[in-house]
């Protein structure tokens, strides 16, 4: 057990690392974006995801009770031409809306399993909370926040931007100027008293498929308030930690940080946290140029983008070899390196458990040995204390394995380390493999069987998909490549089976 109150964070609203001091002593509440359930979730979310894992397990691990909230959007996400993303989706799949949420819902869990997150404590919908949405819309008006136009309601940035000064842009760290001219142009712009106004409940048109009653009009919410009625219901009026990824800095955020003032008149988070990008070989990820890679390809190797398939816990301690808040390059060579240091670090510490500590006499004191390791598990714990440095404590981790690897090659002699030193190194490599970095070790075959289970549940998913939408020559691509690897599948009438 560490000392909770060394922990520094990165607070996104400073531009600095601050010491974490929770609301209430002992207990920390955390809220992250969750996906919008519209499509497969991508690499990128799942950075997102594996990384605040890391930190809701360190902040139970160092003794905070957490209550750590992550939604899921399954309505009002709107494209830059106004479109809702799950609206969308329904239309290509023709699919009932909730049917497409609930089937990507269910694949965004798959893979979460796989990459061997705990679930979050609570998990909302945003289809679960218009009650709390209109709410939050009308105590927005009764501020004067706000303004009804055609049974669409818009929030009034530069009257909020004038009574509450460097509020707006204190998240993305923008001049409110600048920010005025990236405001995206969507669909109503001629209703709004600013082009940076934003909508807070939108009017349905004829096409619009997922509508409620509210007392302006038949609509639905818009994109930015589920987050703030959500966490407010959840979390409270302010609450410790906000995370989400670098993209949703602006406009998402910032709009979370208005609407709460708005409605509230206070700020919703003390500390944001804010993951990084992923690069494919150096560039931005983009499909129209092909520079794209799905977790899925990454672990079936189907990709042009590597030479062989990596597995899930290669990829998740790829991640944590990089700091959260770094840009992540995902190359094949960087990601050949990463599975190599993954197979290292579970085979010292397999090493590690099995070494029998002799009782012998001992005097009590220090070897320069016990010194030297006790101190690499300090800096471990340093590292995550520095605003969660995965990076840092993986170094260590691996430096105490240098000293387990030397003791089991007979470098060095047993008497160098002392045995209650050896036993403390196990349980520090169990707990930062485990349970802080949530790695499982993928050679024991209870592990093994789990992943190939949860791998195989979504690869033959993808397959059934594509089957039924006639798409034969990825079907039997992916039957093929499974053979390749010694796996056949099976269609039958009763359904599809595989076996090894």
């Amino acid at each position: 057990m560490t000392d909770q109150h060394s922990l520094k964070i990165y607070n996104t609203l400073s531009g600095k690392k601050e010491e974490f001091k929770p609301i209430t002593p002992g207990y920390a509440g955390m809220y992250v974006c969750g996906p919008t359930v519209y499509s497969d979730v991508h690499l990128g979310n799942c950075r997102t995801f594996c990384s605040f894992d890391m930190i809701y397990r360190y902040l139970l691990h160092i003794g905070y009770k957490v209550r750590y909230v992550r939604n899921i959007t399954d309505v009002g996400h709107l494209t830059d031409d106004g479109e809702d993303r799950m609206a969308k989706g329904a239309k290509v799949q023709q699919l009932e809306p909730m049917e497409v949420a609930q089937r990507y819902t269910v694949g965004f869990h798959d893979m979460m399993r796989i990459f061997n997150t705990l679930p979050p404590s609570i998990e909302p919908r945003a289809t679960g909370h218009i009650p709390e949405q209109i709410e939050m819309v009308q105590q927005i008006l009764d501020n004067g926040l706000a303004y009804e136009r055609n049974g669409s309601v818009y929030f009034d940035v530069p009257k909020f931007a004038t009574q509450q000064p460097g509020v707006y842009g204190s998240v993305s760290g923008r001049i409110l100027d600048d920010l005025y001219a990236e405001t995206r142009e969507l669909k109503s712009q001629e209703e709004k008293n600013h082009p940076a106004d934003f909508a807070i409940w939108m009017k349905a048109r004829p096409q619009d498929i997922m509508v409620w009653n509210s007392p302006w009009s038949v609509g639905f919410p818009g994109w930015h308030l589920e987050c703030s009625a959500m966490s407010t219901k959840y979390l409270g009026k302010t609450f410790d930690i906000h995370g989400g990824g670098n993209d949703l800095k602006f406009p998402h955020h910032e709009n979370e940080v208005a609407q709460n003032h708005g409605a509230c008149g206070c700020h919703p988070a003390n500390y944001w946290l804010h993951t990084n990008m992923l690069l494919l070989n150096g560039k931005k990820m983009s499909k129209s140029d092909g520079n794209t890679i799905t977790p899925t390809e990454l672990f079936t190797g189907d990709s042009e983008h590597t030479s062989k398939a990596y597995s899930p816990m290669a990829v998740r301690f790829f991640m944590l070899m990089a700091h959260y808040r770094s840009t992540l390059d995902i190359t094949d060579e960087a990601l050949l390196a990463a599975e190599k240091g993954f197979l290292k670090i579970m085979e010292t510490n397999r090493l590690l458990q099995s070494m029998q500590v002799n009782a012998r006499d001992f005097d009590g004191s220090e070897t320069e040995s016990d010194r030297a390791i006790l101190g690499l598990v300090k800096d471990a714990y340093d590292g995550m204390n520095d605003d969660f440095n995965t990076a840092i404590a993986i170094a260590a981790l691996n430096e105490i394995g240098s000293y387990v690897h030397k003791l089991a090659n007979k470098q060095m002699d047993a008497s160098e380390v002392s045995p209650w030193v050896i036993e403390r190194i196990k349980t520090v490599f169990s707990t930062f493999l485990f349970d802080i970095f949530g790695l499982r070790d993928e050679t024991t075959s209870g592990a093994d069987s789990s992943t190939i289970e949860g791998l195989m549940s979504l690869i033959l998913e993808i397959r059934g998909q594509a089957r039924a939408q006639k798409d034969f020559s990825t079907s039997d691509k992916i039957r093929d490549a499974l053979a390749e690897v010694g796996i056949t599948v099976k269609d039958g009438k009763e359904g599809v089976s595989w076996s090894k």
